[in-house]
């Protein structure tokens, strides 16, 4: 999609990265991140309001390492390098970068010594976050330093004539507590850009396009109950209405009345054609007597898709467009230096591998945004906070939170137990702070009392965690009246539990889920 006001980010392989376009984002100001070496004419094309050049891994003197195209300078379009962007930067422009003698890394003290617009605003002493190796020894011709640090003396530097900029920190972290400000000052001061980026324009702007894309065609999209898949449904039914086909395959393990709520919000309250496949005997039929994590997940994956296929077939001759729940993530990991440019999607990644008879042409509504972007469109769109705020869910469903067999009486028992923790931690008026929570159950029984009798029953694990992305996580410290009633409320209302326990162990070097 064209958008008149954005940033370009050129990807040099940090692992941040991604924190930039958000930071720049949550301005309302759209970014790309795109591949490192794109051409000048093509970013004169697109007309971008500036260019960001993200850090990296590599030094930028050896021969090998990633470069830009030196005519990016001359384009007249305000640029930021940040950390390996100013090394980048410094060295296409004449100046040099060598190793430092000492290498700097976490947090350090910078000292502003010169006015600069992207400083505007701020104290003279700011704390910032380093992470290099390299450092820029001599500035190019044109450019003045701006601010040090003990280490190094070139902490940021300008020409300010010119509008290019470079700090040897990085201000898209935390530990650059004013780096948002920075990053403002970069896209309103020196940019000028507005703040245009707004959920209402996305939707309209989609809506328009999706019309456009898809004409008199129809579009089929596998309906999980996640927040992505959810949000593509309301807004391909907001663009195209009953030209949209969903398919939603409950594998007898989803949480306790899951399908009935997918149900009743979308087939009956948005009235969208829905077509729910009802398969979970033929699951457990597949999955009994296994108890290995992998095979149950190839199970479920491959029956999935024999289920979603049967149901695509009956659709196939009017359909000519698959909906996916693609997010910008997802398209990122294509423009790294280590990997090539943005390759076509096949058409079923997302599904898992339709047959070759199944070929739909690929509409993702979804790809521009992040997690928290797609969920301001839910809200925009009316979806329900229990949809919107949904929790992140394993594909292979309860299967991965029953440790050992899986057997009806074993999914209604973990169904009721994660019922129950559900219920009570939502009960807390900061509930969303926790990224996620669920009951496990144990292949385990343990001896309890209950009245006067000795029992000797099953036993399930409380998880919850908190986390920013769900790559790192620490286990959540719930309040002791909440595991409270949690385990009363388990072990009183659900039938063949006895013990209840809390997973205290962080990720890593475990897992959120157990299996």
């Amino acid at each position: 999609m064209n958008h008149p006001e954005w940033i370009a980010i050129l990807d040099y392989g940090s692992q941040v990265t991604q924190l930039i376009a958000r930071r720049i984002r949550e301005q309302k100001v759209y970014c790309e991140i795109i591949r490192f070496d794109t051409r000048a004419e093509e970013l004169a094309r697109r007309a971008p309001k500036g260019i960001i050049l993200s850090g990296g891994p590599c030094s930028v003197p050896d021969s090998d390492s990633p470069k830009c195209d030196p005519a990016l300078f001359d384009l007249g379009i305000p640029i930021l390098g940040i950390c390996y962007g100013m090394q980048l930067t410094a060295h296409a422009l004449g100046g040099s970068v060598r190793p430092g003698v000492k290498r700097e890394y976490g947090k350090a003290t910078m000292r502003i010594t010169k006015d600069s617009p992207l400083f505007k605003g701020l104290s003279p002493d700011l704390q910032v976050w380093m992470s290099h190796g390299d450092k820029v020894e001599a500035m190019p011709k044109g450019f003045e330093a701006v601010a040090e640090s003990d280490n190094c003396p070139f902490a940021a530097m300008q020409d300010a004539s010119r509008k290019i900029y470079g700090v040897q920190f990085h201000p898209e972290v935390v530990h650059t507590p004013q780096g948002k400000e920075m990053l403002w000052n970069f896209a309103f001061a020196i940019c000028g850009c507005t703040g245009d980026w707004e959920m209402s324009r996305f939707i309209d702007d989609t809506v328009a396009r999706v019309r456009e894309t898809v004409g008199d065609n129809h579009v089929l999209l596998g309906l999980s109950g996640g927040v992505d898949s959810s949000v593509v449904a309301a807004l391909l039914h907001k663009a195209i209405g009953d030209q949209l086909h969903c398919v939603y395959v409950d594998n007898g393990l989803m949480r306790y009345r899951e399908t009935e709520e997918i149900e009743d919000l979308f087939g009956r309250a948005f009235g969208i054609d829905l077509h729910v496949a009802r398969a979970g005997s033929t699951f457990l039929s597949k999955l009994a007597g296994v108890s290995d994590p992998e095979k149950k997940r190839k199970i479920i994956g491959g029956t999935f898709i024999e289920v979603f296929a049967e149901k695509a077939r009956a659709l196939s001759d009017k359909v000519k467009f698959l909906g996916q729940g693609t997010l910008y993530p997802d398209v990122i990991e294509s423009v790294s230096p280590i990997g090539g440019p943005s390759a076509t999607i096949k058409s079923h990644h997302n599904v898992g591998g339709l047959p070759d008879d199944l070929q739909f042409k690929l509409i993702e509504p979804l790809r521009e945004l992040f997690k928290d972007e797609v969920r301001a469109v839910g809200r925009e769109l009316g979806l329900p906070s229990y949809v919107v705020d949904r929790q992140p869910f394993p594909g292979p469903g309860l299967a991965v939170r029953i440790i050992g067999d899986i057997t009806p009486e074993r999914i209604e028992i973990l169904q009721q137990a994660d019922l129950r923790v559900r219920e009570e931690i939502m009960k807390m008026p900061n509930h969303l702070d926790v990224w996620q929570y669920f009951a496990v159950l144990l292949p385990i029984q343990s001896v309890g009392v209950m009245g006067d009798n000795r029992t000797y029953e099953n036993v399930v694990a409380v998880r919850a965690v908190e986390s920013r992305d769900g790559m790192t996580a620490d286990w959540y410290k719930l309040p002791y009246e909440v595991l409270d009633s949690i385990s009363n409320r388990i072990i009183n209302e659900v039938r063949g539990v006895n013990r209840v326990c809390y997973d205290i162990s962080s990720k890593p070097p475990s897992t959120i889920e157990w299996e």
